[in-house]
């Protein structure tokens, strides 16, 4: 009998050994998670978009003549004054009138002679006219209407008058010109203010035509910077507003605030093809961040974020943990006691990093960040 219990025992323990392998076995394993922490912080929300630095004032300095260029022998970054000369240029040599030309000056010099003294004659008629009409409406015969037609008349032949002249001595100056010659005296190019060489456009001397651009100067040490944001954007940006500006090369971010917002938007295509309508924001540095910032030049990138919401101590979840539920609301998995279990989160502002928390967590929760579609509530979990 005892062999017999012997047995039996044995025979129990084995098969509670075997049933505890099997649970084992069978037992869902904790699915590993990535986790976060429910924290309070700093937390910003606005507009986010890359910008350059320029000078405030910039000067293009062009040709002030149609001739030859003598070479420009400053360089980038050289210090210009006010009033110095950056090079010098000879005017275009006169071209010869031949005799065919000649004779149509002579002839077109004529005609408007002929109609300066019609202009005239016609100016001593509607002044005469004014005078009577003034009488008349004076003594009451005539419209104040046609008085006032009568001065314009006045006024108008005076004009044509004038521009009969100017036709005259034109034609005449050209006359006058000398058949031939080396063209004018030399003539100062000289700078309208002072700053340093921002970019030297036309360097090598030859022949150029008036207006051709050659310098542009400007004042490294005033800089600002310019963001083109998209138009929907710009209108949700106000004077004054604070700019976080980072990725300028330095260790932290600089600050400034919103200048202007220029009033006309223009069409750019970006870089996927698609046409989209930018508004330029400029933007000052606070006096804070001028030490730094004058190690930016003219054309230096940066990134801007325009703060539209800011809030020193918000209560903040990171934003990989929050997703939609079926109910449409906010959610995410809180990690208590081993375990998944879903809270639906009342969330204020949003931004690329954080969900402000305004109800559903509390400080120092932990949370899962990045949870698979198949994570249900009450999920066993283990953080990595």
């Amino acid at each position: 009998m005892a062999a017999l219990l012997k047995r039996w025992r044995w025979a129990l323990l084995i098969a509670a050994v075997l049933a505890l392998s099997l649970a084992f076995a069978f037992w869902p394993r904790a699915v590993l998670v990535d986790a976060g922490q429910v924290s309070k912080g700093r937390m910003v929300t606005g507009i986010t978009d890359d910008g350059q630095t320029r000078a405030v004032d910039v000067y293009v300095v062009s040709a002030p003549v149609t001739g030859y260029l003598d070479r420009i022998e400053l360089d980038v970054g050289d210090p210009v004054a006010r009033g110095a000369l950056i090079t010098r240029m000879t005017g275009r040599p006169s071209t010869p009138l031949d005799p065919r030309s000649r004779q149509e000056l002579l002839a077109a010099g004529a005609a408007a002679r002929a109609g300066e003294a019609g202009a005239k004659a016609a100016l001593d008629q509607s002044w005469r006219d004014l005078q009577r009409a003034e009488k008349l409406a004076k003594d009451g015969f005539l419209p104040r209407s046609e008085l006032e037609a009568a001065r314009t008349r006045v006024a108008a032949d005076r004009a044509a008058l004038a521009a009969a002249r100017a036709e005259v001595r034109r034609i005449e100056a050209m006359l006058a010109a000398p058949a031939g010659g080396h063209g004018t005296a030399p003539v100062a190019v000289i700078a309208p203010a002072g700053g340093s060489v921002l970019t030297r456009i036309t360097e090598s001397e030859g022949v150029i035509a008036e207006g051709t651009p050659l310098i542009t100067i400007g004042d490294p040490d005033r800089i600002e910077g310019v963001v083109d944001l998209l138009s929907r954007e710009a209108v949700r940006v106000k004077p004054g507003d604070r700019v976080e500006i980072t990725q300028w090369g330095g260790p932290v971010p600089l600050i400034g605030t919103v200048k202007r917002i220029e009033p006309f938007g223009r069409l750019k295509i970006s870089a996927l093809g698609i046409e989209e309508q930018r508004v330029n924001v400029i933007i000052g540095f606070a006096p804070e961040s001028l030490p730094a910032a004058a190690r930016l030049g003219h054309g230096y990138q940066f990134d801007a974020t325009f703060v539209l919401w800011s809030r020193g101590d918000a209560l903040r979840v990171p934003i990989g943990a929050l997703f939609r539920g079926t109910d449409g609301e906010w959610h995410a998995f809180e990690i208590v006691g081993g375990r998944a279990i879903d809270r639906k989160l009342k969330i204020g502002q949003i931004n690329e990093e954080w969900g402000e928390v305004l109800g559903g967590l509390s400080e120092g929760a932990q949370v899962v960040v990045n949870p698979s579609k198949t994570l249900t509530d009450r999920t066993r979990v283990k953080a990595r």
